[in-house]
């Protein structure tokens, strides 16, 4: 997908997530389903920092630390900070030297894709506390998140140890369309499923395991389901 087209979602999403973050107070005490222990404020504040990291990386073109979110009225935080967030992801050159986590080249490009499935996300997140029906993606922006999912992120939860390599390949694919194989040695399993439930289950916002068609090994393709192959 183009830079321009990762922007468009991008400033898509985080437009919605603005004005979700406006809610009233109660609204934001709701529990995210997918975020054990976070409160919709406290989602708002992990995307506050996030955004400010992305933004700081990308400005100095090599690793930053962190910044913590506020421990109260983080959404607030969260959206003082957008503007300046979205403004320095439009100001980058994708071409531009930059550090992040994702293979080579190591590009500023690489912070719109991964910002712009960030929000997303976070969005779906957003829709299910506070209790509306769940936002609609366009099908070829939810299949570039599937692969980041399985060819960037899953091989980097193998290296950093947080998911078992399987002892046999899998196949991620969707119906008429594209596939993933995930793991070395013979292809063992295959997971079917439309690229909606593929890419919000691969991110653990649907039950993959329950939408998807599992053929051959089921109980190694049900592993590597659990994996997890996200963070």
């Amino acid at each position: 997908m183009s830079p321009e087209r990762y922007l468009a979602e991008l400033a898509r999403s985080l437009g919605a997530l603005e004005t979700l973050a406006r809610q009233p107070k109660t609204v934001l005490e709701s529990s995210v389903p997918a975020c054990p222990g976070w409160t919709l404020d406290a989602l708002f504040g992990h995307l506050g920092s996030i955004e400010r990291w992305a933004a700081a990386v990308v400005r100095a073109g090599k690793y930053v630390e962190e910044q913590a979110p506020p421990a109260e009225k983080a959404a607030t935080w969260f959206l003082e900070g957008a503007p300046g967030f979205l403004a320095t992801m439009n100001s980058l050159d994708p071409a531009d030297p930059c550090w992040n986590f994702g293979p080579p080249p190591r590009t500023a490009g690489f912070w719109l894709r991964r910002q712009a499935h960030e929000h997303a996300i976070h969005l779906v997140d957003a829709h299910q506390a506070s209790g509306v029906p769940g936002p609609e993606f366009a099908e070829d922006f939810m299949l570039d998140g599937v692969d980041e999912a399985l060819a960037m992120f899953a091989p980097r939860q193998l290296r950093l140890q947080r998911m078992t390599a399987p002892e046999r390949a899998v196949t991620f694919q969707v119906p008429d369309g594209m596939a993933w194989t995930f793991g070395t040695g013979d292809i063992a399993a295959s997971v079917t499923a439309p690229p909606r439930e593929m890419y919000l289950g691969l991110w653990g916002r649907s039950s993959l395991s329950g939408a998807a068609v599992l053929d051959g090994d089921t109980d190694l393709a049900l592993r590597v389901i659990r994996g997890p192959l996200t963070p």
